[in-house]
């Protein structure tokens, strides 16, 4: 396993639900946080709990310039963890233009920013860890689920890409893809959601991920493995199936 004591990661999505399950778990393993989400509130509250030393710095992943300037003001960092995502449940033909855009501006254009920002440093160095959050919905279409599903996909997509061409350097790239987890935004759907985890749970299987050498980890496995395996379906089954 990993020696976590003294290293220092940026946890951007910290304010709440899996984020702060994570930064617990990563401050009680001895790392120092840096913590970033857009409620400064709820951050400063995580921090005051945590047992490790943490920063607060209070961010808008939507914003360019906010995030190149938090990452100039930080200092040395060992990780950064990109939680930071948002979530209405819509299909095509309930259409919301400004919370596709926003789904999409946050959960990966956002990633797309806070990785470019820290990239350049960890390769210059050969050294960093950058771990980038998913979702079983991202590896094919599912109804209802149009905005979500394709940012995450691109969150997937990008996280393999950054691993095909980091993984002979000492950069370490990983990808979660997480099932349910019980947080303010699945409170938004109206449908039963199997195998839904506390987010202590699933933040416990980040941390054990974030501490092996593996590039990917889907869960919970029992659910997982209906989605993976949904991708060597031809169309004429999986829509059969799924829409």
């Amino acid at each position: 396993m990993k020696n976590w004591v003294g290293k220092r990661y940026w946890i951007v999505g910290a304010s709440d639900g899996l984020g702060a399950a994570v930064a617990e778990k990563l401050s009680r393993a001895g790392v120092e946080l840096v913590l970033s989400a857009r409620s400064e509130d709820k951050l400063k509250e995580l921090s005051e709990r945590l047992p490790a030393p943490s920063d607060v710095v209070p961010l808008d992943v939507q914003d360019s310039e906010a995030v190149q300037a938090a990452y100039k003001d930080l200092g040395h960092l060992d990780g950064v963890v990109f939680l930071a995502g948002v979530y209405w449940p819509f299909g095509a033909d309930e259409w919301d233009f400004d919370q596709a855009e926003t789904m999409a501006d946050v959960n990966f254009t956002g990633a797309m920013r806070v990785v470019g920002a820290v990239l350049p440093d960890f390769v210059a160095r050969d050294r960093g860890h950058i771990v980038i959050t998913g979702s079983l919905t991202g590896y094919r279409g599912l109804p209802g689920s149009v905005a979500y599903t394709a940012s995450k996909s691109g969150v997937m997509a990008m996280a393999e890409c950054l691993y095909c061409d980091l993984r002979k350097t000492g950069v370490k790239v990983q990808l979660v893809n997480p099932g349910f987890v019980k947080t303010r935004l699945t409170e938004k759907n109206d449908f039963p959601m199997p195998f839904i985890m506390e987010p202590e749970d699933a933040a416990q299987i980040v941390f054990e991920h974030m501490g092996n050498d593996k590039f990917s980890r889907a869960f919970p496995r029992p659910f997982s493995w209906l989605f993976r395996l949904s991708q060597f379906l031809p169309d004429w089954a999986y829509y059969r199936l799924f829409s």
